[in-house]
């Protein structure tokens, strides 16, 4: 029970100093992060919001001080990785991959620690680095789904189809109910041109994870236009609490221009899920193209109160080392992510 308060005390404060930022009052938000220093000095989430507030505030330096002293203090592997990112969205490639290589020997198994390294090798333009080291990643975290992707990704992108179709069957056979690796593995076929192989793997597919909602919806604009209302139809029936499949239906009214309904399935979406970020870009790309004013600012409004985390196109969006800056402005990774989704098919 005393624990319990404790967790709500420092949520409550977090959550202080988090709305007196957002307002303006650095000041004040740095005030009451020392206060809940002085009442937990070893709690990870209060050092990540007070480096979060010094970095977001251009406060660098600051920044890397409360780093030093968290990885000496707390020296949890989050830390360990805000420390790394720091330097990366700094240019600093060198520091960052230093500090990874100190996190490594600390938390050999932290995955992200393996993604970061591998991006930033790519980013030097070591590209068999990238791949050795996400090979060493999946063989240390193999449940970690972004490495497997990852390692597949750099075969596709030099064309080694058979090689990247070796690793996601590897990948399944690890994490054998996993729907992204499934997603992953249907495109695949799809983009080396074998439709009839691509159509048998997602069969496979919607039998192993019949209540996926987002190989339904792979399943609905795989399928010819006159037959995708009848697989969407398919698709409720087998997962209609799953937002992915809500999106597809809500992004099928719309490719038929049948805006109402379209609009009324983009509601039920983001009710069900405010958390998928991927909806409220797609709905706010709609509302931009269909919608008034008005409804597109109250529409940003709900995103931002909602502060989404998730969606394939809305985590490559706010995890891009690019677009770091903005991170935490919900209101731009939205307007970001409806930038980056591909057209309607």
């Amino acid at each position: 029970a005393v624990v319990s308060t404790q967790s709500g005390y420092y949520g409550r404060g977090l959550m202080r100093a988090k709305s007196k930022w957002l307002a303006g009052n650095v000041p004040e938000a740095r005030s009451i992060l020392n206060d809940a220093f002085g009442a937990n000095s070893n709690s990870e989430e209060i050092w990540i919001a007070a480096i979060t507030l010094e970095s977001k505030n251009n406060e660098h330096e600051r920044a890397r001080k409360l780093l030093q002293k968290a990885r000496e203090t707390a020296g949890t592997a989050r830390v360990w990785m805000k420390s790394a990112r720091l330097e990366w969205c700094l240019g600093n490639l060198t520091g960052a991959l230093q500090t990874i290589q100190y996190g490594l020997g600390k938390f050999p198994e932290f995955p992200k620690f393996y993604l970061m390294k591998g991006q930033i090798e790519l980013q030097q333009g070591h590209k068999e680095k990238a791949h050795n080291t996400y090979d060493l990643g999946i063989k240390r975290c193999p449940s970690c789904i972004p490495l497997w992707v990852s390692l597949a990704t750099l075969e596709i992108i030099d064309d080694n189809i058979t090689k990247a179709r070796s690793i996601l069957e590897k990948a399944r056979v690890r994490n054998p109910l996993n729907d992204e690796l499934w997603v992953h593995a249907v495109r695949l076929e799809v983009k080396a041109g074998n439709d009839n192989p691509a159509q048998a793997l997602l069969a496979r597919a919607l039998q192993t994870c019949p209540k996926s909602g987002i190989l339904w919806s792979e399943c609905i604009f795989m399928a010819p236009r006159p037959a995708r209302k009848t697989k969407s139809v398919d698709g409720l029936k087998n997962c209609d609490n799953d937002a992915n499949i809500v999106l597809a239906v809500a992004r099928l009214f719309w490719l038929e221009r049948k805006m109402k309904k379209a609009k009324e399935w983009f509601i039920k979406a983001v009710k069900l899920d405010p958390d998928l970020g991927d909806t409220w870009a797609t709905y706010y790309k709609f509302t931009a193209a269909h919608g008034t004013e008005d409804e597109l600012k109250i529409l940003v409004n709900k995103c931002v109160q909602a502060d989404p985390h998730h969606g394939e196109y809305w985590c490559k969006t706010c995890k891009c080392i690019d677009n770091w800056r903005i991170d935490g402005n919900t209101e731009l990774m939205l307007k970001l992510c409806a930038k980056s989704l591909p057209e309607l098919r």
